[in-house]
């Protein structure tokens, strides 16, 4: 039960960082832009980080293995991807489009999960996963009904997000399985050193780039505008993942992240509705509708079966 508290909190963060994405998306005009944003969000979950450890009375903790290092860093990489493809993708297309690219995605660390640590998944659940394929395409068909037909580079991005959003959880659960009695606070301290250090190499590099053609804002006033947006956002990222790499602790890949997707689905859309006014039909709500089943499928029968 303690697993499912954990998933619960970790999607109230999950849609609060959300909608301040959604917010601050719209006066981010290059990808460097993205990239400095993400830096500041990083450079404030260190800080965040740092203080739990002190806090606690864990600094000594810092002292880590190199494999947890190395888990961190694949951490950190895929988190750097993932947020910068996520507010490109938010500020290109409908909000819950991107959520359902991220749902069809929890399919990378289910089947990454049973091949390396043999979790269980029970044919019901198979069946749910491929449920959720459906909805997830059901629901495209809903954003190309209000957005048009969806550009080539808006796919890829997309499916970075999906990719990068899908290892970043898988790095959660490598974590909890191969570090004896590791703490989650030190782990989610060094992704976010390495998602900062990565962030800040491409936006040199973009930046660069993008001042040979274009005049740029200087970071200051990029940062600024939205600079409660970007707090919020770092505080929420930071919680997100440490309750989801606590939830690993507790559950199997197929019960947390199908139902952690799944729920940011349903919860966007009412969202997305209410907040950002975008019109939902009757292929949107029988997406949502067919997640529910399957998320029922996933995590309420096998405990029957």
């Amino acid at each position: 039960m303690i697993g499912y508290l954990f998933v619960a909190l970790a999607l109230l963060c999950g849609v609060i960082k959300g909608y301040c994405g959604k917010k601050s998306s719209g006066t981010l005009v290059h990808a460097s832009d993205a990239m400095l944003v993400n830096t500041v969000r990083m450079a404030a979950c260190i800080m965040i980080g740092f203080a739990i450890l002190a806090f606690g009375g864990e600094l000594t903790e810092l002292a880590a293995s190199p494999l947890l290092l190395l888990i961190s860093a694949a951490s950190g990489i895929a988190t750097a991807a993932f947020v910068v493809s996520w507010l490109i993708s938010v500020r290109r297309g409908a909000y819950m489009m991107v959520d359902v690219f991220l749902l069809i995605g929890v399919v990378f660390p289910l089947l990454a999960c049973r091949l390396i640590y043999d979790e269980r998944i029970l044919p019901v659940q198979w069946l749910g996963i491929v449920l959720l394929c459906i909805s997830g395409y059901v629901i495209c068909t809903y954003n190309v009904s209000i957005k048009g037909k969806m550009s080539l580079g808006s796919f890829a991005v997309l499916a970075l997000c999906a990719l990068s959003n899908g290892m970043a959880d898988l790095s959660q659960k490598i974590f909890v399985r191969e570090i004896e009695s590791g703490s989650i606070a030190v782990f989610n301290f060094y992704t976010y050193a390495f998602a900062a250090l990565t962030l800040m190499i491409c936006f040199f590099v973009f930046r660069r780039r993008e001042r040979r053609t274009q005049e740029l804002k200087r970071p200051r006033e990029i940062i600024m505008p939205i600079i409660v947006y970007v707090g919020v956002m770092a505080i929420c990222l930071f919680m997100n993942s440490y309750f989801k790499t606590a939830a690993a602790a507790h559950l199997d890949a197929v019960q947390i992240y199908p139902l952690s997707q799944g729920g940011a689905v349903i919860l966007s859309m009412a969202m997305s509705a209410i907040c950002f006014k975008e019109r939902i039909n009757l292929r949107c709500t029988l997406g949502v509708a067919l997640s529910f089943v399957a998320l029922i499928l996933i995590n309420l029968l096998p405990e029957y079966i």
